[in-house]
Parts: C-alpha cells; structure tokens; sequence
C-alpha cells in the first residue's frame, strides 16, 4: 500500500483541526478512570522531539531508538506531574507510519489529564475522531477494510463478533475484493481493448474471429460472471455479519404468571427480575445482553398481557404491546400450569416471528393445540429442562439463509454498511453490463458500467476514494483510535 498524496484530504474543519495535517497530535488510548494504568497516544511529526520537552530526561527521549521503553517523569513548567513509562515507535515503524510515543502513566482521571494538558501547553493538539486510524491510511499502513476492522474489534459484542473483526484485520476482505477487482479489470481491459482500436486492427493483431465482438458479444464473459458470483457471495455475507455485529431483540411475552421473569432470569444467569406467585409483578418491560451461541441478544421481559383495572399495569401492557411490535423474535410463553388459553390461541395465530415454548414441564407436560402441533417448545425455568432447544430455535430464527445454507458462516464476510452499499453497487452496474450484453448492445455502453463496479470494489478498500467520504467515516471513530 502506497502513501496517499491527493492535497485534498482533510479539507473538512473541526474546532480549528482538519484530518490530513502532519501536526503532532495526542488522546486517550484508553478510558480515563479508577484504573492502574492510563495510556495517551501521541503522533506526528515532530512528536518525539516535542514531547521531549515535557519530560524528565529530553535528550534520552530524543535519541530512544524505534520500540524502545523510557523512564521518567512528564513535567509542566518545572512541576513534576506523573512518573510514566514512554514507548518510542519511529516512522515508518508504528502504527500511524509516524514517529508516535504511547505514554503509560497512572490511572484516575485527574493524573491523566494532567499529562494531556502539559502534552497541549508542549504543542500537540487533541486528536480528531478517528485520526490516529486515519494517519494510518493515508501513510499506507492500512487499506480501508482494516481501518474499519478496527472500530468493528471495539465494538464487538460477543467473541464471534471479535474473531470476526480480527479476521478482516489480518485482511481477508481486503484480499478478497482485490481479487474480484483484478478480474473485473481483465473484462474491462478486454472491452477497451476492442474499443481503442478498429475491426481491421483487431483482425489483423487477434485471434480469428475476434473482432466479432464488436459486435456486442463481451469478451470474458465468463469471468464476469464468476465475479459476479463471488460478489453475491459477499452481499448474502452481510445479512450474517449485520447479525454478529448489531444483535437482535428477542421479546418474551405472555400471559401473567406464565414465567417470562423466570425464563428471563434463566437465560441472563442472574436474578434480575423480580419473580413471586402474584400475578402482573413485572409491570415495566427490563432488558439485558446477552450472548447466545456468539450472537449479541437484546433479552426483554415484559409485563404479562392481559387487560387490567390497574392503571399502573395497564401502562406496563401498552410498553409491553409497543415493545412487541419492534421486537426481531416474540418468545411466546405458554403457562403449562393453566394450559392454552383463548389469549394464547389468538396470539398464536399471529405467528410471524414468534416462538412459542411451554414453560413448567417439570409440572406439567405438553398439550399441543391441534392446529400447533410439533411447534411448541417444552421449557422448564425452575429446571433449566429445554433451554438448549429454545436457543437453537432462537438461532434458527435470526441467521438467514446463505449461499452455504442457513448456518454456514461465510469464509470471507464485509464489515459495514458502507462496504455492503459499495458491493451492492458493483453488483448491480455488472448485472446490468451482463444484461446489455446478452442482448448484444454494442460495447461503448457496456464499458462505463464495468467501469463503475470496478470503482466501486476499489472504493471499499480506499485505493479510489474523497475527502469527504474519508473525514465522514473517520469520524465515526472514537477519539484515541
């Protein structure tokens, strides 16, 4: 990867700092507060050379070699401020591709920001959203798929989102797009190739019969539409990964005194849900994460649902209602104990997106309704009987079907929105391409919109991108990545 050197990055201006300067800058590396470590990173040219002037020992600063760890103290017009440990990265040797220092100071906020303020009053400036990462780019450190990896790592919320993230770190997506990309070059080079010269030309310099496809046919066709099977292959892969990244809500519903506390409690491993034999206790919908087979799961309980002279419960059934119509998954519990009521029928009728699970099978076995046979899950919240089987019904309902079947795991997935906006584009300017060239449109309007995909694949790994489109998804980022 190549150092970016278009003049227009960084055009956009925030608080006086525009992403693009070679300024040195400084954040927080990690959450300020009761910790025993706090990390600042500093980069930029010029970082070293400044920070030495805040510290205890500047010419050992200044001279420390490349990932070398110095002791001593940051000082602030001759006031000692903390003792800190500073790692030395040189250029090109680190992560922004910039001389850059990771200051280990102590932990709590007050020790932190003292340091932030001497690195300020010293001549760095606080560092943008997501600078850091974008130095990084632009001194070619890292292609744009990795840059977003690396929010996407933060923000995983269960191991598989991580390994996930780690995988297009290391650059899988990367590696997979370029090589879609460079094949779809080839089409398009090909079709150029007939465009740029004259039938005659081509005749006399080509295989015979190639200038027939002046005539509208596509040459390479065939990798065209391999390409475009690979880059089906990634589109599907979003409606997975979206799954790993973002969670989805389950609701548990029913009717009063059917278990959902209980059940809810079951699956969270804790007591956070007040349970007792008065029926309508829960009356105000709780939520917690958590993490089922790898998949970030929004759990709600909600009030029982029934009609209530109560008016505080009432609220809580109209929560409960709204809740409901928002939810990914209604888990629909049925009271064993009471067995099928005409609420449970009617609200089994609705079908879409629930599960429906008969709680207190250690008390009372199953009674499918007729109509419901063989899809009512048995469930007991005081044994933990049928949990497994209500997660994999859970998992059955969120993963959509894949190329490699519903629970194939794609071995290459895309990250973001904005890289499965740009896949969808390539997708659809290729489709077209293909169409016009099965009806043997001539070439001169086939060729843009090859050009089009392959702009599109180069724009998900940033070797075709703007200003714009850098600073507004940089700045998405966390401060300090």
């Amino acid at each position: 990867m190549c150092k970016k050197s278009d003049a227009n990055y960084g055009s956009a201006i925030y608080g006086g700092a525009v992403y693009g300067e070679e300024s040195p800058i400084a954040a927080f590396a990690t959450v300020p507060g009761n910790s025993a470590l706090s990390v600042i990173r500093c980069s930029g040219k010029g970082a070293i050379e400044t920070a030495a002037s805040i510290f205890s020992a500047p010419e050992k600063l200044k001279n420390a070699q490349g990932n070398t760890v110095i002791h001593g103290w940051i000082v602030n017009a001759g006031e000692k401020i903390d003792e800190a440990l500073v790692s030395v990265f040189r250029a090109p040797k680190s992560y922004t591709g910039e001389d850059s220092l990771d200051i280990s100071c102590h932990g709590g906020s007050a020790a932190g920001k003292a340091v932030i303020d001497a690195l300020k009053s010293s001549g760095f400036r606080g560092a943008l959203p997501g600078e850091f990462t974008f130095r990084a780019f632009m001194n070619g450190k890292l292609d744009l798929t990795r840059c977003e990896s690396v929010m996407e790592l933060v923000s995983a919320k269960t191991d598989t989102g991580r390994s996930h993230a780690v995988t297009r770190l290391s650059g899988s997506l990367y590696s997979e797009v370029d090589e879609i990309k460079k094949l779809l070059v080839s089409v398009l080079s090909g079709a150029e190739i007939y465009l740029d010269y004259s039938e005659d030309e081509i005749s006399a310099g080509f295989d015979a019969g190639a200038s027939d496809e002046i005539a509208g046919r596509l040459p390479n066709k065939e990798t065209a539409l391999k390409v475009l099977a690979r880059l089906k292959k990634l589109q599907a892969s979003w409606r997975i990964e979206r799954i790993y990244q973002e969670g989805v809500s389950v609701v548990i519903a029913g009717r009063p005194n059917a278990g959902k506390s209980s059940i809810f409690n079951l699956i969270l491993k804790e007591d956070r849900s007040i349970v007792t034999e008065i029926p309508g206790t829960t009356r105000d919908w709780i939520e917690a994460w958590v993490n089922i087979e790898g998949i970030p799961v929004r759990l709600v309980d909600t009030a029982g649902l029934r009609d209530s002279g109560d008016s505080v419960e009432k609220i809580g059934v109209e929560r409960s209602l709204k809740i409901l119509q928002e939810a990914d998954i209604v888990l629909y519990l049925i009271d064993g104990e009471q067995g099928v009521t005409a609420e449970d029928i009617e609200f089994m009728k609705r079908g879409e997106r629930c599960i429906f699970a008969w709680n207190k099978t250690d008390i009372s076995p199953v009674i499918q309704p007729p109509e419901f046979a063989d899809n009512i899950i048995s469930v007991s919240a005081r044994t933990g009987e049928g949990l497994n089987d209500l997660y994999a019904a859970i998992i059955s309902a969120v993963k959509p079907e894949t190329p490699e079947g519903i629970f194939g795991e794609p071995a290459v997935s895309i990250g973001t929105v904005r890289q499965k906006n740009l896949v969808d584009d390539a997708c659809r300017a290729l489709e077209e391409a293909l169409t016009l060239a099965e009806k043997e449109e001539p070439l001169d309007i086939i060729a843009p919109l090859l050009r089009e995909a392959v702009n599109a694949l180069g724009e998900i790994t940033g070797e075709v991108s703007t200003a714009d489109i850098l600073e507004e998804m940089f700045s998405r980022f966390c401060v300090g990545k």
